[in-house]
């Protein structure tokens, strides 16, 4: 039965579903109807959850801590969160400065629902990961979306920046390295842009750093609030440890930032999630304060698959992938493939449809670039088998070859 005319709210209707779930969901559906299915689209690490944390996990539950905590976190978390900013990114915050939520998300979420009034303007650069417009739009603001193209390698130019800053612009949501496309950010980037927001006081900054341990190549990782403490009375350096630390369905995602903010954000949280999973916040600590040895690991293998992923993808007919230097994510352009047919009859004549083509054709599930706020590209993860990686990019150069 239909929900009544006018049930369901209309703030809902600003919002879409998340593409990259619904791209993940369509592959495991096929997947259970028997087709032959690579999935290229979850954003999560393969591996499994680092021993350590997962011990540490159990004692609390054997310890019995398995009630609510505090809205912000129990303390010896935000006591990490805050040794974790010093020791990696120099950034000086007390804990009670510092806020975790259930998932990195949450944070975002709280942090623009308990700030943007109507009319806000919040700048986006594109490709941007697919929440962050939708929050904005969620909570009645305005998303201002500057494409960012591949011949300035995906980043933000000060130019573009200054550009966009208008008087109703309250916040800069600026990812690195970034997802969908693993761009990154020198030091000398960075300044370039801190020096156009240092001449705009009303624009905050809401750093999205989650990403931050899985460069490669020898890159060097730094955070605004490092190249420009001026900011840090008006910027919000958000993290977690679902990404570097293989922990994405427990559900921990933190922030540190002005505490003023910090109380409003608890002031939201207290009247939905409340508080973040106690067994994960214990599992978080260890994350944070344990040993980080396995990350080098994982950073090699990932610099593996992205160097395979390119390389194979680059002697693709029609596709330009350019070498990213973090996350696990290449998001190529196939400009080169736009108004071909498949050997179906289909036109092949956005990012959507080229995407649908191939996972009806071959089973290689790809998010198309338009979710992502720029196109013709799409989005591929490399979170997975070098096995099914080679043969997904196999795939994908049989159905760029059989194009006409």
């Amino acid at each position: 039965m239909p929900l009544p005319k006018g049930f369901l709210a209309e703030s809902l209707g600003r919002i879409k579903p998340s593409p990259t779930i619904a791209v993940t969901t369509k592959a495991r559906e096929l997947k259970a109807a028997g087709m032959d299915v690579i999935g290229l689209g979850a954003g999560e690490p393969d591996f499994d959850t680092p021993d350590n944390i997962k011990e540490a996990a159990i004692k609390a539950i054997r310890d019995g801590q398995t009630k609510y905590t505090a809205v912000e976190g129990i303390p010896e978390l935000r006591a990490a969160i805050a040794a974790k900013f010093k020791r990696e990114n120099n950034i000086d915050y007390k804990p009670s400065q510092t806020f975790v939520a259930p998932g990195g998300k949450t944070v975002l979420f709280n942090a623009l629902m308990a700030t943007i009034n109507p009319g806000d303007e919040v700048i986006v650069p594109a490709p941007y990961w697919v929440s962050y417009p939708d929050i904005v739009l969620l909570g009645g603001g305005k998303p201002v979306i500057v494409e960012c193209t591949l011949e300035d390698g995906f980043r933000l130019t000060p130019q573009a920046l200054e550009k966009a800053i208008t008087p109703k612009t309250k916040w800069l949501v600026f990812n690195q390295p970034s997802n969908p496309t693993g761009a990154c950010y020198t030091r000398e980037q960075l300044k370039a842009l801190t020096d156009v927001l240092m001449k705009h006081p009303h624009v905050w900054v809401l750093t999205d750093d989650m990403y931050e341990h899985l460069v490669y190549g020898g890159f060097k990782f730094t955070t605004i609030l490092e190249v420009e403490p001026g900011l840090y009375d008006r910027t919000l350096t958000m993290n977690g440890v679902s990404k570097a630390y293989a922990m994405t369905g427990w559900r921990i995602g933190y922030c540190g930032g002005p505490e003023d903010l910090i109380k409003a954000m608890a002031k939201l949280q207290s009247q939905s999630a409340t508080n973040a999973t106690s067994i994960s916040q214990w599992a978080a600590v260890e994350a944070l304060n344990g040993t980080q040895d396995f990350i080098p690991k994982f950073q090699k293998i990932f610099e593996e698959r992205r160097d395979l992923v390119v390389s194979m993808l680059n002697q693709s007919n029609g596709i330009q992938c350019p070498k990213p230097e973090g996350a696990f994510y290449v998001y190529p352009s196939i400009k080169g493939l736009i108004g071909k047919k498949t050997q179906k009859g289909k036109v092949i004549d956005t990012d959507e449809a080229f995407a649908t083509a191939l996972l009806e054709d071959t089973g290689v599930a790809v998010v198309h670039g338009a979710a992502f706020g720029l196109s013709p590209f799409f989005r591929i993860s490399y979170a997975t088998s070098n096995k099914n990686l080679e043969e997904a990019c196999h795939r994908i150069q049989r159905f760029c070859g059989g194009l006409d």
